[in-house]
């Protein structure tokens, strides 16, 4: 188990076959609010343990952090 703060980025890579996540949230969940950053971000430098095989929809949709913040900002 790992508690993971309000607005706080999370991600799971699960490193065995078949394996399910489960997790809570604080609100009862809104599509409309849901947001997000691309695993592969390069702004991240995130160096993965294994090869990412697997990916969600929703999460192969989208942008990149930088492109999103600048667009924030103009």
């Amino acid at each position: 188990m790992i508690y993971v703060p309000e607005g706080c980025a999370h991600g799971f890579l699960t490193l065995e076959d078949e394996t399910e996540v489960f997790y809570q949230m604080s609100e009862f969940y809104s599509p409309e609010l849901a947001r997000g950053i691309r695993w592969d971000d390069p702004a991240f430098q995130i160096v993965w343990p294994e090869k990412i095989e697997v990916i969600s929809e929703r999460e192969s949709y989208l942008r990149r952090f930088r492109s999103r913040t600048m667009r924030l900002l103009n």
